[in-house]
Order: C-alpha cells, then sequence, then structure tokens
C-alpha cells in the first residue's frame, strides 16, 4: 500500500452564496439526505502565519467554527476537486452581475413532479 493509500481523501469545493463564491476544503463530501443538498464534514482550515493574516480565510474560520457538518445546495456548487493537498481557503467576489444579489433563491426544480395530482 502506497502513503497515498492512507490518507483520506481531501476535497475541494468551490461554490457560491450571495454574490461570493467560496473555496473551501473538507476530508468528507456526501450526497446528503436531504434533496438537492451535498453534505460536507471536517472541515479544513491550514495553520498559517501569524504574521500574515488573510481576511477572506479569517472570515472563513469564523463562519464555519464550530460547525460539525454543512450542507450547501446543489444549483450553489461550481465545482468539485479531490486534491492532494490543501491550499488556503478563499472568499472572493463573483465575477458574472446576475451572481451579485442579496437575495438567494431556493430551488424548486430539483423535486420531481407528483402523480397523485
Amino acid at each position: 500500500m502506497s502513503s497515498k493509500d492512507k490518507t483520506e481523501p481531501l476535497y475541494r469545493v468551490v461554490f457560491q452564496q450571495q454574490g461570493e463564491v467560496y473555496e473551501i476544503y473538507a476530508r468528507y463530501l456526501y450526497q446528503s439526505d436531504l434533496y438537492g443538498f451535498i453534505e460536507l464534514e471536517q472541515l479544513v482550515f491550514g495553520e498559517r502565519s501569524a504574521l500574515v493574516l488573510d481576511p477572506g480565510e479569517e472570515k472563513l474560520k469564523s463562519t464555519f467554527q464550530g460547525v460539525k457538518r454543512t450542507f450547501i445546495p446543489l444549483p450553489a456548487v461550481i465545482r468539485i476537486d479531490e486534491v492532494d493537498s490543501e491550499g488556503p481557503p478563499r472568499i472572493t467576489e463573483a465575477l458574472e452581475p446576475d451572481m451579485k444579489s442579496n437575495v438567494t433563491h431556493f430551488p424548486t426544480h430539483f423535486f420531481p413532479p407528483r402523480d397523485d395530482l
């Protein structure tokens, strides 16, 4: 067994939320029992030098502080990658004008039509 086989996978998840693009890292990624969501556990935030503080990374750490598990709506997900090592988690402004909204609409197209109506 190689050393790569012994380590747990690490996922980089990029998603959009209220006009910002989040890039976070997690050890566990599942299709959630909540229909239309993915589930992330064990978020990974690297230990960086205290001399250089990244406001985006600090905002992410405070946002997810104490979070055991987070659920992200599938329509918000931009990309999921399995990576060898973590990079800095970050928040950036969305580039598309229609993504810069204070309102995030709940997806209604995920539910299959009911036949009993």
